[in-house]
């Protein structure tokens, strides 16, 4: 008997009404951008906030951050605030690296801006 391998990204979606969290579970890598990509763009236009939740995300590579940019791209053009919440240190680092950290809104614990 086979059993399916899981994806190594998921994700659940909160609704609450004008915001919506996205936790984010596992590993955001090339080849599985899209499990992350496609449901958010989704909430952009009907949200004026999106939290991407990653305290759950274990890893990310450079795909996995462009999956990050193209949401930040697309909730500025579509008026939503997108907030990054919980990210780990290897998160924080690459987008240090990167100098992409001060694009970002990022929540800490109990929604403090960092």
């Amino acid at each position: 008997m086979s059993v399916a391998t899981p994806p190594p990204f998921t994700l659940e979606i909160e609704d609450r009404g004008s915001t919506a969290v996205v936790r984010c579970h596992g590993k955001l890598l090339a080849g599985h951008t899209e499990l992350l990509y496609a449901p958010v763009s989704q909430l952009l236009p009907t949200h004026q906030r999106v939290i991407l939740d990653l305290s759950d995300l274990t890893h990310m590579d450079s795909m996995g951050l462009g999956a990050l940019v193209r949401i930040y791209v697309s909730a500025r053009t579509k008026g939503c605030e997108l907030e990054l919440r919980h990210i780990g240190k290897k998160v924080r680092d690459l987008l240090i690296m990167t100098n992409l950290l001060p694009a970002f809104t990022i929540v800490g614990e109990h929604d403090i801006r960092m």
